[in-house]
């Protein structure tokens, strides 16, 4: 293949600084195209979930609510998060394709940041949802109207386009006048940077307070809309009122545990799992990419009791 010929010639080396080589998953070289298959699966069911949930909030009226509006908004984020990366990571590992230029790879990176940024605000505006929802219910439809709802979606975006838009122009600055080779199989920011070779100080600690500040702002958001629900739901009556408030909660929970926890176990074992392989890393960083997007038109599908319904009538060939 022509690709192999480049690849195996220049080593991923040269002068010439606006091509880099994508290496996939290191040490699994020749697994490659077994590994494809999961990978493959995983993104047709992400392709087939989050078409299926869009086009059933869409079509179905009685779905027109701010909670569907927030799960149709997760879903493109999902979405767009699968389609910037996917069809790479397969040409990899279906033809060898591995060469990017700089410039894509600075445009695959910015918005595969960006993506994942929207995507914790989503979640983020979903807590606030169910606790406009539970803690002040009369309130609900004067607090979450169509305008506040396009406000919330807009101001997700403008957050992670404007916290992304650094990153880069700042590696657009370093000189890369080394190996080519980025052992990853998308362009990661922190992949990028390692091959620089020039002070990249800047650009690590931006990365680092980034992630910090995303994470750590909406986690504690979260966790304090959720400590609210919980006192509000406490003061119910009846067990059974209870368990119908966290129920509608339910699948925001499980939504939330899907995308944070590998979030949270990649990055434990990237600052210190030392002793773990590169392929390891890897495997993780792409389970990151790839299980929550898969995961989140499941568990509201089986969980919604209108979503598995309109999906039921759906696959049995009915009209909504």
């Amino acid at each position: 293949m022509p690709q192999q010929h480049k690849w195996s010639g220049s080593n991923g080396t040269g002068s010439d600084p606006s091509v880099f080589f994508l290496m996939g998953i290191p040490g699994l070289e020749s697994l490659h195209l077994w590994i494809s298959i999961p990978f493959c699966s995983m993104f047709t069911l992400i392709l087939l979930g989050n078409y299926t949930l869009l086009y059933v909030i869409k079509t179905e009226p009685s779905l027109h609510k701010p909670m569907f509006y927030f799960l149709a908004m997760l879903a493109v984020v999902d979405l767009l998060l699968s389609v910037t990366t996917m069809p790479k990571i397969l040409s990899i590992f279906w033809f060898n394709s591995r060469e990017i230029s700089f410039n894509a790879c600075l445009v695959q990176m910015f918005f595969l940041h960006s993506f994942s940024i929207m995507q914790s605000a989503v979640l983020l505006a979903m807590a606030f949802d169910r606790y406009v929802a539970i803690c002040n219910p009369l309130r609900y439809a004067t607090i979450l109207t169509n305008s506040v709802i396009a406000k919330i979606g807009l101001a997700a975006l403008a957050r992670a386009v404007l916290l992304m838009l650094p990153l880069p122009f700042l590696l657009r600055r370093l000189p890369f006048c080394q190996s080519h080779v980025i052992s990853h199989c998308y362009c990661e920011h922190m992949a990028v940077v390692k091959l620089a070779c020039a002070n990249t100080r800047f650009s690590n600690v931006y990365g680092i307070i980034v992630t910090l500040f995303i994470m750590g702002l909406d986690l504690i958001f979260i966790f304090l809309s959720y400590v609210k629900i919980l006192r509000a739901v406490l003061r119910l009556a009846s067990k059974d009122e209870q368990l119908k408030a966290l129920g509608t909660c339910g699948s925001h929970l499980c939504a939330i545990l899907v995308v944070y926890t590998p979030v949270v176990l990649t990055s434990t074992i990237h600052r210190f799992g030392c002793h773990v392989a590169p392929h390891v890393h890897i495997l993780l960083a792409n389970l990151y990419l790839l299980f929550p997007p898969m995961m989140n038109p499941i568990v509201y599908g089986v969980k919604t009791k209108q979503i598995r319904d309109r999906v039921l009538l759906l696959f049995r060939g009915k009209s909504f």
